[in-house]
């Protein structure tokens, strides 16, 4: 799959903390049941590589990791099956090393300067992260009429209430967040209440059209 295959697949990425391997598949398909595909597991702790494998296994399910910094964590995210990568910035080593490899690369930048260099390194698809605190809406309004080749997942900060006024620009693709499954709806197996979350998240786009 490409990244725009990605990120048009739905308005909302999950951004998914996983602290008990368990969890992981029921916790996929009450997001997909609600209509979220595109999954992102951030590789923040011990059970994260085992989540992706075991949510690659829900059918309709999109798995990528998140918070990738290097190399090692790129292989191993390949490894469980992750069908993207996502990292919170991008360096030249990080640069080269996607480009040697079929799953793509989603990088970080918060700043003109970054979106420059992401670019000149080839990408044009880009997390825009953290973005609330990096000017949020108005910066990426900012950034249209500079970079009209390149589209936005933005990513840090952002709620149910925000992120219709991010999908209502023309060069954001979707949005990360991690609203859809609160940590206690999680700790609870609370997968109906997260299933509904989903649903509601899944009509953004709809709201924000």
């Amino acid at each position: 799959m490409t990244l725009d295959d990605i990120l048009d697949a739905g308005p909302v990425i999950p951004v998914i903390v996983i602290e008990r391997p368990e969890d992981a598949e029921p916790l996929a398909r009450a997001l997909v049941r609600g209509g979220l595909r595109v999954l992102e597991v951030t590789l923040r702790t011990p059970a994260a590589l085992d989540a992706i494998r075991a949510m690659c296994a829900v059918e309709g399910a999109i798995v990528g990791a998140g918070t990738v910094l290097g190399q090692e964590q790129y292989d191993a995210a390949i490894d469980a099956g992750a069908k993207f990568v996502v990292s919170p910035g991008l360096t030249d080593a990080l640069a080269a090393f996607a480009k040697a490899r079929k799953v793509p690369l989603l990088p970080g930048i918060a700043t003109a300067s970054e979106v420059m260099r992401a670019r000149d390194a080839g990408f044009t698809r880009l997390k825009f992260f953290p973005a609330e605190s990096s000017g949020g809406v108005a910066t990426l309004k900012s950034f249209a009429s500079v970079f009209p080749d390149v589209r936005f997942c933005p990513t840090g900060g952002i709620s149910s209430d925000s992120a219709t006024a991010y999908l209502r620009l023309a060069n954001v693709a979707c949005v990360g967040g991690s609203w859809p499954m609160p940590p206690e709806a999680i700790a609870t197996r609370d997968w109906g209440r997260i299933e509904r979350l989903a649903a509601a998240t899944a009509a953004l786009r709809r709201a924000a059209a």
